[in-house]
């Protein structure tokens, strides 16, 4: 025991002599592993922020969509006009599906929304009354499109508070006011709670309309983008899927269902989707982060070569004097240890910070894995023996005379 803390106070000695090549040697450890726990902090914070904002959609929300498939695997859709108002009809009224609680039709697109010299270009939804339970909608103010909009085809209109806030930037309550869409008028009945989100699948960035209006003023169509489905509970959403699958099938005239020109599907398929892509995305950035730590490595192997041609003749003294190869062995390679184990901990205290710096100036989650801390710690140690060992075991095998008479 000893003899082990005389080899580590003595590595120490020797390392702090050259400070400037010690921190360059570390510095790319550090790099590395700060890398490595930043990269895949931003994942799994991101993977977290898309099933939040995928669940709360709603928790037993099926979609069924235009488009063929093949053995479960989702297509390109050779037509998106395969779903209409009459299949959203017999699915609500057929005694075949005891699994639905609630059918919403839907039709989306992208439209201009003026008020005044204000535009902005956001996607309008046509909906029913339903709409806002199956996707979880609440209203902040105001009321949400009702069936009565729906079949008067009124030309109202609810908004989300991103549209609200771009429409009306001087904070102006909307509700009765007028915006223009696509220069058709209509009036604002409500506004929707946040939901939160970016790009084209904000939820917040909508305006929704009577799926009437949608289709018949604004769009000029008479089929459905989806349908939306609720399912009773979550234990049914299989059953679900089938009852309305089977009712599809009959409706569209397919008997073979590799064959249908639609696709069902549940929040579970889309989670899935949504996390397998993002966590192959954590990997491949993790994997191009862990390539610094492989250069990081090399970096302390040449640092180690270059110590041992410098310290030729001190490693000869100490043979002749009756060192051990397994002492001077340990001594090289415990010099590695401590270079990858300081920077480790310096990369690891810097990905954490980096994390939460970016997580606090983008008001994302915030979100560390105790496992990739663990995997880094652990890969800084197997790098510093696995990089050190070969330094270690050449100023061991050095002959006494050649390394005394060494210049």
């Amino acid at each position: 025991m000893k003899e082990i803390v005389e080899i580590i106070s003595e590595s120490l000695a020797t390392l702090t002599l050259n400070k400037l090549r010690t921190g360059l040697a570390i510095l790319g450890i550090v790099i590395g592993i700060g890398s490595v726990i930043a990269l895949v902090s931003l994942g799994e914070a991101s993977q977290q922020a898309i099933q939040s904002r995928i669940q709360s959609l709603g928790a037993n929300l099926l979609t069924v969509s235009p488009g063929s498939q093949t053995q479960g695997s989702i297509r390109s859709a050779t037509s998106d006009t395969t779903l209409t108002n009459d299949d959203a009809a017999a699915i609500t009224s057929s005694s075949q599906v005891t699994t639905v609680s609630n059918v919403s039709p839907e039709v989306d697109s992208r439209a201009q929304v003026s008020v005044g010299r204000t535009n902005t270009n956001i996607r309008i939804n046509g909906v029913v009354a339903a709409y806002a339970d199956v996707h979880k909608i609440t209203i902040d103010s105001g009321v949400f499109i009702t069936n009565e909009d729906d079949t008067g085809m009124k030309k109202v209109v609810v908004l989300g508070p991103q549209v609200v806030s771009d429409l009306f930037p001087d904070g102006s309550d909307p509700i009765g006011k007028t915006i223009l869409i696509k220069n058709i008028s209509f009036q604002i009945i409500g506004v929707t709670v946040s939901k939160g989100g970016t790009g084209f699948g904000n939820q917040d960035n909508v305006a929704y309309v009577p799926l009437s209006i949608a289709q018949k003023e604004l769009f000029g169509q008479n089929y459905l983008s989806d349908i939306s489905l609720e399912a009773k509970s979550s234990d049914v959403m299989i059953q679900a899927q089938n009852e309305v699958g089977y009712l599809l099938l009959a409706r569209h005239k397919f008997s073979d269902p590799s064959q249908a020109d639609f696709n069902i599907l549940s929040q579970a398929d889309i989670l899935s989707a949504a996390s397998s892509t993002t966590g192959t995305f954590t990997a491949l950035l993790s994997g191009i982060a862990a390539i610094s730590l492989l250069v990081g490595g090399i970096g302390i192997m040449n640092i180690m070569l270059v110590t041992v041609n410098e310290r030729t003749r001190e490693i000869g003294l100490r043979k002749a004097l009756g060192a051990k190869k397994r002492i001077i062995t340990t001594q090289f390679l415990i010099e590695a240890i401590m270079l990858t184990f300081i920077g480790g901990i310096i990369g690891i205290i810097s990905g954490v910070v980096f994390s939460y710096c970016y997580a606090t100036f983008t008001s994302s989650l915030f979100v560390i894995s105790p496992s990739a801390i663990a995997i880094a710690f652990v890969v800084s140690a197997g790098i510093g023996i696995l990089f050190g060992w070969y330094p270690a075991s050449r100023a061991a095998n050095l002959q006494p005379i050649e390394a005394l008479r060494y210049e």
